[in-house]
Parts: structure tokens; C-alpha cells; sequence
């Protein structure tokens, strides 16, 4: 099995099924492929919905249903525990696919051999570039230029424009820090060595630990701009017109935002600077409680 496509849904039922649709119209040359679909127990008739679409003879379908919701990393680390790829790819359901997205970040996979884990280009309704698929690390500075907006008011600035990396070729294929879960591919060899995404995210973060995770473990994550795949978002989460669910998307960022500080941060900086920040965190977890 070449690539495993793990897609996690909860209650997006419409756009999941755009989602499969454009894997299952995919040209995938010679590869096999199998997809993965976990729904984190959605119980609005997704899963029935699923089961009865057309799969192609070429691709291998399964459905999982967890018995309750185990968020973005816990609802992905039961589709990728039954992946049996050579490549693992996460997947959004409100990502869609170009008709050789799949076959071409497999050939880059190989071609480029040291990279362990890449990611396409991910365009926004608007067609500019989704800033999550090409980011920096949220160390205390780069968030900081972020917040502050320094960075939008710098945005070719290395010193200011960490946080998405701005300063970089946006054309070229290159190493970056940390790329989106909504399109994560990676080697099921670095996988082994990596782990699975950390269940203490809930929801968001997760791809940032697991990029933080490979950048210790010396393994290079590529950026390939050749590539692309348009990226719907505004269905659940923070984009989320709903103002509960979005309040609720919110709570969950920045508690997120906090686990990682703690997990990775907190050790390097001092007393003090560790005081300020949490100060912050614990207000913007309040305000959204």
C-alpha cells in the first residue's frame, strides 16, 4: 500500500462527501491507495451516508466509527494505528483536491527523499495561500510580532515575520517549520520514530507539536508550492459563523496554545517571562470559558 488517507469527521457530512469525491476522481498513475474515514461520532446519519457511496476498484475504503467525539488528534490516531501506507496522509474534510494533487505529493515524497513530511500548497476560497500550511514556530517573539500585527506590517521581514514565515519564496520549494493537519503527509518510518499526535490538543495544535516533535528529532518537513489543493475552512472551528461553536473553537485554541507553551516552552525562558505569558493565556481561556 503506497499512501493511506486518513479523514476525520464530525458532523460535516456535505463537504466530507466534496472531500471523498475528489480523492475518489483523483489520477493516481500506478499507486494504491486506501482511505480512511473516522467519524467521531457525528450521529446525524454521515456514517450510513458514507457507506453507501461508489468506490472506485482502484482505492480501498473503510469507515471507523468512534463511540464518542476524541477530538482532532484522538479521532486521527485511530485512522492512522490502521493505516498500512508507505505515506500517511491527513487530510481535512473541507479540503479539496486538484485531480493529481495525491499522485504528485507521492512523487515529491520520493524525489525529494529528505524530506520525512510535506505538505501542498492549500489555497483559500480567495485563492491566496492558507498561512497554516507555512508557518514558524509560536515562540514567545513570534507570537508576539503576530498579535502585534508587526507582522502583517512586515510581512518580508525576517525578524518580524516568523510566526508564517513570510520571508521565504512562497514559489520555490524549500524547509519549513510547521505545516497544517488539514494536509499533512509523512513517511510511516518517521511516523515510528515521531509517535502519534499528542491527545492532550483536543482540537488544534496537535500539528504544531507534531512538526515541533520532527524538528527534534532532525527530520525535515518540505513545502511544495507546485502543488496545490484548495482549502474551503468557515465549517467548523474558529471560522465558524455560529457564535457557540466558535466560542467554543476559540476556548479550545487557547488552551491549546497553553499545552504547547507548557510542553515546550517553558523550560527555555524565564520565571518571569513564563509569568507574563500564562497571564495571558489564562485570560484569553477565561474570556472564551
Amino acid at each position: 500500500m503506497d499512501l493511506s488517507i486518513i479523514i476525520l469527521n464530525y458532523k460535516t457530512r456535505e463537504i466530507t462527501l466534496d472531500c471523498l469525491k475528489s480523492i475518489f476522481a483523483s489520477d493516481l498513475g500506478n499507486y494504491q491507495i486506501e482511505v480512511i474515514l473516522v467519524d467521531n461520532a457525528s450521529l446525524d446519519g454521515s456514517v450510513e451516508t458514507f457507506a453507501k457511496i461508489k468506490i472506485p476498484k482502484n482505492i480501498s475504503f473503510e469507515i471507523i466509527e468512534n463511540q464518542k467525539n476524541l477530538g482532532f488528534a484522538g479521532g486521527n490516531n485511530v485512522g492512522l494505528k490502521k493505516a498500512r501506507g508507505a505515506y500517511l496522509l491527513l487530510l481535512n474534510s473541507d479540503v479539496l483536491l486538484q485531480k493529481e494533487t495525491l499522485k504528485k505529493q507521492l512523487e515529491f515524497m520520493q524525489n525529494y527523499v529528505q524530506y520525512h513530511a510535506s505538505t501542498c500548497k492549500l489555497l483559500l476560497k480567495n485563492g491566496k495561500i492558507d498561512p497554516a500550511c507555512h508557518r514558524g514556530f509560536p515562540t514567545p517573539w513570534n507570537s508576539f510580532a503576530y498579535f502585534s500585527r508587526l507582522e502583517k506590517i512586515f510581512p518580508d521581514n525576517k525578524f518580524f515575520g516568523g510566526y508564517h514565515q513570510g520571508f521565504r519564496n512562497l514559489k520555490e520549494i524549500h524547509t519549513v517549520d510547521a505545516i497544517s493537519g488539514a494536509f499533512f503527509m509523512i513517511k510511516k518510518e518517521a511516523l515510528d520514530k515521531l509517535g502519534f499526535l499528542d491527545e492532550a490538543f483536543f482540537m488544534y495544535g496537535e500539528d504544531l507539536d507534531w512538526c515541533l516533535r520532527l524538528k527534534n528529532l532532525g527530520l525535515k518537513i518540505g513545502f511544495y508550492p507546485q502543488n496545490q489543493a484548495l482549502h474551503l475552512k468557515g465549517f467548523s472551528g474558529r471560522e465558524k459563523q455560529d457564535k457557540k461553536i466558535k466560542q467554543k473553537s476559540d476556548l479550545y485554541f487557547w488552551q491549546a496554545m497553553k499545552i504547547f507553551y507548557q510542553k515546550h516552552y517553558e523550560k527555555q525562558y524565564s520565571s518571569f517571562l513564563n509569568f507574563l505569558i500564562y497571564q495571558i493565556l489564562n485570560y484569553k481561556i477565561k474570556q472564551f470559558s
